[in-house]
């Protein structure tokens, strides 16, 4: 062989080599780059990709957020295990999925948050008018979560049609997952929660997507039933967490279909698929719920999670949980593990300092253990006034400072875990502590 025969020869093999490097993706520019890989969605003929677990991305976000930090121990710690490894953590719990970039609860969504380490995904349960159970956040969410409104035989059926911006009256829409059947509903395309209250068309209506969210995902996202998610997760190889959202219609729904059955037929879908309930943390604000589970069905109301929803009462303080009712060890006495309030009843600002409140002080006393939510979910931090840091703005002025609250839920309150519209931003941080 000739030099020059034997240089192609070794260019050949080098190109070779370059090529199964790429397809092994030891490495990616984060979850965007993970994102826009073949399995990220299937071709349009070969039916549904099979996913398997992922290789941890954590993308460039949290090295961003940890660089914004303001100078200290904790920044020092953060920065000392950057190189990784990385792993999946239950702490990081994905809440609809990755909706920071991508359209809540659906397909891409949830491998995305995946993809960022979280062991526990989050798919809300509603139904269709053939009470079948879907994955969306509310029951009448779908003019702003997908395109119905722009398929008119739909949007003819929606409860409240499309009416455009007019004077002081904003453009509005309601559209319900109860005004339409499970082979109607799986023709949608999920997009970014949003819409625009100036529309004066539909196309517009569409639009309003937040400046520091995107919709270069927002193209066709795959919506599922509750029993495609469960399937999806396990190929997923993640904990599931599904909350049963209240029904906008009035139940019993058709006279029939009470809120018993609606909440055994959620828990009846992960026994026929024969997932084990220590790998599922059912969660309702309807205390009902819950106790309805912990009666019905122990195995899973053993860990059932309790949404606390008082904080919307009038006269709510985090400062005196002895007014709440039932009280944290009446919760307790009525069988009750788990609650899970918003971040910010869980901590309070003393000294432009964030340190536990009297409300999470009182949860752990009782023996309650807390998860919390929800990270990621506020835009940029700076001069924030944000339902998630009330009471806490002054001890917040730039992004950096999520990761110091992130830090005093873990350490100081003791939470098990959080959810996060961007997963990776929790997975460093649980990775970083042995979480």
């Amino acid at each position: 062989m000739s030099k020059y025969s034997l240089r192609f020869a070794l260019l050949i093999a080098a190109a070779a080599v370059a090529l199964t490097a790429c397809g092994d993706d030891g490495g990616s520019d984060g979850p965007d780059a993970a994102a826009a890989t073949p399995d990220a969605a299937p071709a349009p003929d070969a039916g549904p990709a099979i996913p398997t677990p992922q290789t941890v991305h954590l993308g460039p976000r949290p090295y961003y957020l940890v660089d914004n930090m303001d100078p200290g121990d904790l920044k020092t710690e953060l920065q000392a295990c950057s190189t990784g490894p990385f792993e999946k953590s239950d702490f990081s719990i994905g809440h609809r999925g990755a909706p920071m970039q991508f359209p809540e609860h659906t397909k891409e969504g949830y491998e995305a948050a995946a993809r960022m380490g979280a062991g526990i995904i989050e798919c809300d349960v509603t139904f269709t008018s053939d009470r079948e159970l879907v994955c969306r956040h509310s029951q009448c969410d779908l003019a702003t979560t997908t395109n119905i409104l722009t398929i008119p035989d739909l949007a003819a059926k929606c409860t409240q049609p499309f009416s455009p911006a007019n004077g002081n009256n904003p453009a509005s829409a309601t559209c319900c997952t109860s005004d339409i059947t499970l082979a109607e509903y799986k023709t949608l395309c999920g997009k970014m929660d949003a819409s625009d209250p100036t529309a004066t068309t539909v196309e517009e209506f569409l639009g309003g997507t937040a400046n520091w969210r995107t919709d270069l995902y927002s193209t066709c996202g795959t919506l599922l039933t509750h029993a495609e998610s469960i399937k999806l997760f396990q190929e997923l190889g993640v904990k599931m967490t599904p909350e049963l959202k209240e029904a906008s219609v009035t139940m019993p729904y058709e006279g029939d279909y009470t809120q018993e059955l609606y909440a055994q037929q959620m828990i009846d879908e992960y026994k026929a698929a024969g997932v084990d309930a220590s790998q599922v943390f059912a969660q309702s604000f309807n205390l009902d719920d819950i106790r309805y589970w912990i009666t019905n069905e122990p195995a899973f109301g053993n860990q059932a999670v309790f949404l606390d929803g008082r904080y919307e009462v009038p006269g709510f303080d985090p400062a005196n949980p002895a007014a709440l009712s039932p009280t944290m060890d009446e919760l307790v006495a009525d069988g009750v593990k788990i609650i899970a309030p918003p971040q910010w009843v869980l901590v309070t600002e003393q000294g432009g300092e964030i340190v536990p409140s009297a409300y999470a002080e009182a949860a752990k006393t009782a023996g309650l253990d807390i998860i919390t939510w929800t990270l990621e979910r506020s835009g940029p931090l700076k001069g924030t006034t944000d339902f998630y840091y009330t009471g806490i703005t002054g001890a917040v002025d730039n992004d950096g400072d999520m990761l110091t609250l992130l830090d005093v839920l873990a350490q100081d309150v003791g939470i098990l875990g959080i959810f996060s519209d961007w997963a990776a931003t929790v997975t460093y941080y649980a990775n970083c502590k042995g979480l």
